[in-house]
């Protein structure tokens, strides 16, 4: 299958690109912001501050450029645990990812505005929840879209043939999104398939499979809009693969050394998203070391500001782990909420 792809490793233009100057800038202080966080959020986790954490660093562009696409008080997001990115750019609080991945239940759930559930943790059962999300903004005759990540490991879970085959006869509205990334922890691709394209996939359900350089923001941000823009016009979903790396460990507790090459790793640093994204802002002539030095600044002072947020968190009242269950509370947990509350 074709690679679909805009940039060259060094950011250099390979055809016209469909995105204005006005979303190259946003998307490029989108990658920037998503980055800075993955950087501090490791250092808090070495202080102590945070659990264990899975960094993103080199797979900003596939997260990002979906999100972008999307509209947070309209469609919804569904992570995998590898997510931060695409959760920043939805519009999920800076603060709220620190709780979250510091365990504490102030980090739990989502703003009102904000529809995008908690990161999954278990691999791929978020797969047919995010098919039966799509599948009921249709029925609600909203034009609603449901975007779900999954990495490569993933796919070899029953979870994601479910789903898929559920979206598809249904025609839910729905991006499925696979992060290959080369690994499963320590398991290569090619040891979890034996097809050569994840997205080849896709024609066992009847819907559309695309391949995208997951390391090209302007290509990630083009093949998912063509997806949303799809989905909302009632055809269905699209399974689309993003080649891109992990260039960091798998989790803050790994040692990546010991199932990979440093040179492999070197290779795929060359063609880091940022880097590609920001020389292309130069090639334009749409971006200049000055504007890298005030974005930098402005992202150090909102992460400090979130910290200091999450630090001052109340700790939430037992009860409240039983409201965000159903819309409406069953008979059950009414009679939790009650007895916490000492109503009972």
């Amino acid at each position: 299958m074709d690679t679909v792809q805009y940039l060259n490793d060094h950011g250099q233009p390979l055809r016209d690109i469909p995105l204005s100057n006005e979303e190259l800038l946003k998307g490029y202080r989108a990658l920037r912001r998503a980055r800075h966080f993955d950087e501090r959020a490791l250092v808090l986790q070495r202080q102590g501050r945070l659990g264990v954490y899975p960094p993103f660093r080199g797979q900003e562009a596939a997260q990002v450029g979906v999100a972008l696409c999307l509209k947070a008080d309209h469609d919804w997001l569904l992570p995998s645990y590898r997510e931060s990115a695409a959760a920043l750019t939805f519009g999920m609080p800076i603060s709220k990812l620190i709780l979250s991945w510091r365990a504490d239940p102030a980090g739990w759930g989502a703003p009102p505005d904000v529809n995008m559930v908690q990161f999954y943790i278990p691999i791929a059962t978020q797969i047919p929840q995010a098919a039966g999300v799509a599948h009921a903004q249709r029925l609600l005759g909203k034009d609603a879209v449901a975007a779900v990540f999954i990495g490569d490991g993933g796919t070899s879970e029953g979870d994601f043939h479910e789903g898929l085959n559920f979206a598809a006869v249904f025609n839910a509205p729905l991006l499925v999104v696979v992060q290959n990334n080369g690994w499963a922890i320590s398991v290569p691709t090619q040891k979890q398939m034996k097809v050569p394209r994840i997205a080849l996939k896709a024609q066992g359900y009847g819907i559309p499979g695309v391949v995208v350089d997951g390391n090209d923001l302007v290509a990630v941000w083009s093949v998912a809009k063509e997806a949303v823009a799809r989905a909302r016009r009632g055809e269905g979903p699209t399974l689309i693969e993003a080649l891109t790396y992990r260039v960091a460990p798998h989790t803050s507790s790994d040692d990546p050394s010991r199932y990979r090459t440093e040179e492999e790793t070197l290779r795929w640093q060359q063609r880091d998203p940022l880097l590609r994204m920001k020389n292309c802002l130069l090639h334009l002539g749409l971006w200049s070391e000055a504007q890298e030095a005030e974005l930098t600044e402005t992202l150090e002072g909102e992460f400090l500001a979130a910290v200091e947020e999450a630090d001052q968190a109340r700790e939430p009242r037992p009860w409240e782990i039983v409201e965000q269950v159903y819309q409406e509370m069953q008979p059950d947990q009414q009679a939790a909420w009650n007895y916490l509350r000492g109503e009972a």
